[in-house]
């Protein structure tokens, strides 16, 4: 089944001030781990979890920007992981041996130029916890975009997170992509693929935590699908067809007629 989204479907520009989040993880788990100059300015052990933040940002529509902010001579132990999400990544020194890098403010220059020149643009999410992004939020809400932030729990201020239309703590993203899926006792046939029944239910999920309804339409999930692995075929999984794999997967989901009779699912 080949299905394109909307020419006209909002798209997700996803900012990342990437060393506020790896650094407030390292505090989380032993103070001065990462404030401490000596432990700075050093080869970084990986900590975040890259993949669950950009599965997030998927579920508000197709990403068109996906923009990280940091002085990556100390964060290559991330290569991968970053190349895996296509996240292009923005090089800042710092201008002293103790001084910021400057990233909030280059990624908010650069939100702003970017809701000036693409007005496909409908989310902005900015990864990071600092009170610094607090006047862009009001430009993004006067812009008529939404606005969602990710940050760590403990560092996070919280009146940056209650300026955004809605805020996600990174620990709570983690934790619930780490979820087990519940099997169903007894499916109505075998899962040959668990690959292809874990993007299914992945999608399922991400969709109704984002809509804030357990119920997700048939195209929506092929859509989102398509944004967790632009490269994923039903038929290299077995598969004639979507629908087919849908069908497969009966055994893991409920399915009702839509208003517009769209098949509806949720996940049992």
């Amino acid at each position: 089944m080949r299905q394109r989204a909307s020419e006209s479907q909002p798209s997700v520009a996803l900012y990342w001030d990437f060393e506020n989040l790896h650094a407030s993880l390292c505090e989380a788990r032993q103070e001065g781990a990462y404030s401490k100059q000596d432990n700075r300015f050093r080869v970084q052990e990986p900590l975040i979890d890259i993949q669950a933040v950009v599965e997030l940002a998927a579920s508000f529509g197709p990403i068109a920007i996906n923009r990280a902010y940091c002085n990556w001579q100390y964060f290559s132990r991330y290569r991968d992981a970053l190349l895996q999400c296509a996240v292009e990544l923005i090089q800042l020194f710092p201008p002293g041996g103790s001084a910021k890098n400057g990233a909030d403010i280059k990624l908010c220059l650069d939100a702003m130029e970017d809701m000036g020149r693409f007005g496909h643009i409908g989310t902005i999410i900015i990864v990071g916890g600092d009170s610094d992004f607090m006047p862009v939020s009001q430009k993004v809400k006067a812009a008529g975009r939404s606005l969602i932030g990710i940050g760590a729990r403990k560092s996070t201020n919280r009146h940056w997170a209650k300026s955004c239309h809605e805020f996600r703590y990174y620990e709570n993203l983690v934790e619930s992509q780490q979820q087990p899926a519940i099997q169903p006792a007894q499916p109505a046939q075998p899962l040959h693929d668990d690959a292809a029944a874990d993007i299914f239910r992945r999608a399922i999920r991400l969709l109704a935590e984002t809509q804030g309804d357990a119920w997700v339409s048939q195209a929506a999930l092929w859509q989102m699908i398509k944004r967790l692995d632009s490269t994923f075929d039903p038929k290299e999984h077995g598969h004639a067809s979507f629908l087919a794999m849908r069908q497969a997967f009966d055994a893991l989901v409920e399915v009702r007629e839509g208003d517009d009779a769209e098949p509806m699912l949720r996940l049992r």
